[in-house]
């Protein structure tokens, strides 16, 4: 199946509120602990790209005492759910929410000692903006991390994943759900963004049906 591109942006009121208030459990609490079995525990200042409602930059400042995370994403009505999140979770200090563009992203440093980013590749027309993110934020030797979702076989796989994984959930994540779906890459794809973008050392798992994994150090 030839990939179906879809909106950069999740920037409608009712979409970001949909999405905020979703049950991303599983993927979210197996991202963080992918980081932490490739890497450890780390210290210093993380970059979350594309950090939607913060939930995973959450997640992750809590698995990581010793670190401080800023999360950038272009999504103002997201990241408005990602500052009232941050204020619950009580982690306004250690973790600051930054909107912004990528690549060119306007941020409080230019280097940071680790770099994750979960769910944002399948969103870029362009997916070079992201790799050269990572490639221009991560200090040598930090630990990367991306994980997003895989493009299945068929239309009719990724409506089966629908009914599968968010049978319960609002209509309008569903339709995203299977737009996504449709929208990400697969592994060889991947592989060979990673080349054009000098990162061919990364390595790329899939870690689910339908999700893979880009993981290394910068």
């Amino acid at each position: 199946m030839e990939r179906i591109p879809e909106p950069e942006l999740m920037d409608e009121p009712g979409q970001a509120a949909a999405y905020a208030a979703a049950d991303f459990t599983a993927p979210h609490t197996h991202f963080v602990e992918l980081f932490r079995a490739a890497f450890g525990e780390v210290a210093g200042v993380a970059l979350d790209l594309g950090c939607g409602p913060a939930d995973v930059t959450i997640r992750f400042a809590r698995d990581q005492p010793r670190c401080r995370v800023h999360g950038v994403d272009g999504a103002a009505a997201m990241l408005a759910h990602g500052q009232e999140a941050v204020r619950r979770a009580r982690l306004d200090g250690r973790v600051q929410l930054i909107r912004g563009y990528l690549p060119g992203a306007s941020l409080p440093q230019a280097r940071y000692d680790a770099v994750i980013s979960n769910s944002l590749l399948h969103h870029l027309h362009e997916p070079m903006a992201l790799w050269t993110a990572v490639q221009a934020h991560a200090r040598p030797g930090a630990p990367i991390l991306v994980m997003d979702l895989m493009r299945p076989a068929s239309r009719s796989e990724a409506e089966a994943m629908v009914a599968r994984y968010a049978a319960g959930e609002p209509p309008v994540l569903q339709r995203d759900f299977f737009h996504s779906l449709l929208a990400a890459y697969r592994p060889a794809e991947v592989q060979a963004q990673l080349a054009q973008a000098g990162l061919a050392h990364l390595q790329v798992q899939t870690v689910s049906d339908r999700h893979l994994v880009v993981s290394g150090r910068a």
